[in-house]
């Protein structure tokens, strides 16, 4: 493995209006990094603008969380739309948080497209494609997070970056990829069970399936996120973080993740 060290991220700013959604403001405590909504599957201009604003003052990296329009559905369900149409929801949610980025004089470091969105372009070129695509334009210095598969194969096409992401508190399959959630074992309530399995999938790159099998993970663990609709993401998150100490993984931004690997990759 080399690297010990992973970026920890949560997805962050999905209240929206008089709903609340997640306590942001103790996760701002837990996280390097942060996957703010844009406004399509949850978020709206005055979620996205206090959260942009606590993350810049806390020097925690800024990453846009695009999805699906479907605030009914959370950005959960799947939504037939072309290629284009794709591409230009995608444009316009970055642009948009990135409006609030520059106000409040912070920078973009990456983009991680949310739920089935983001999980279907592992598997489906017109969104891999179309999503690619949309970061390429507006600013190839973005990092992409996600995991093995199309999507991560059309970002090194495009010469962009990929963070490989762990979802912390999410159960795996025997292939190394996240279970359906209506799986049995699909979403993690143990914390200290999300601890281990963090330290074990950072330093020794397997995971422990929902069948007891332990594989390889097939791809590094740069950063590993803890969703913030999770009912118990403050005691995992905090798990989470005490684990990485006792193991002497040091908790850092996805951009010096990636440094760190990169100068790694040439020793």
């Amino acid at each position: 493995m080399g690297i010990n060290s992973v970026a920890v991220v949560a997805d962050l700013g999905e209240s929206y209006g008089n709903y609340t959604i997640g306590d942001d403001d103790a996760l701002l405590g837990l996280v390097t990094a942060s996957n703010i909504a844009c406004g399509f599957h949850a978020g709206d201009p005055r979620v996205m603008d206090t959260t942009v604003k606590a993350c810049v003052e806390r020097g925690i990296e800024l990453g846009a969380h695009p999805g699906y329009p479907d605030l009914v559905g959370f950005g959960r369900r799947l939504i037939e739309a072309s290629e284009e149409e794709i591409r230009t929801d995608v444009l316009y949610q970055i642009g948009a948080l990135d409006a609030f980025a520059r106000i409040h004089g912070g920078k973009i470091s990456h983009v991680a497209p949310h739920g089935r969105m983001g999980s279907i372009a592992q598997t489906d070129a017109k969104h891999a494609r179309a999503i690619t695509d949309a970061i390429k334009a507006y600013d190839p210095s973005y990092i992409v997070i996600c995991q093995n598969g199309l999507l991560a194969d059309e970002s090194r096409k495009r010469g962009l970056e990929v963070g490989y992401v762990f979802l912390a508190d999410r159960g795996y399959g025997e292939d190394g990829m996240p279970v359906s959630r209506n799986t049995e074992g699909a979403l993690l309530h143990d914390p200290e069970e999300i601890g281990r399995r963090v330290v074990q999938v950072v330093t020794e790159g397997t995971v422990r399936a929902v069948t007891g099998k332990v594989v390889p993970l097939g791809h590094d663990a740069d950063v590993v996120l803890l969703h913030g609709d999770h009912p118990q993401v403050l005691e995992n998150g905090t798990a989470l973080r005490a684990a990485l100490e006792q193991a002497g993984v040091k908790a850092t931004g996805l951009q010096e993740v990636l440094a760190e690997k990169a100068r790694l990759a040439t020793v």
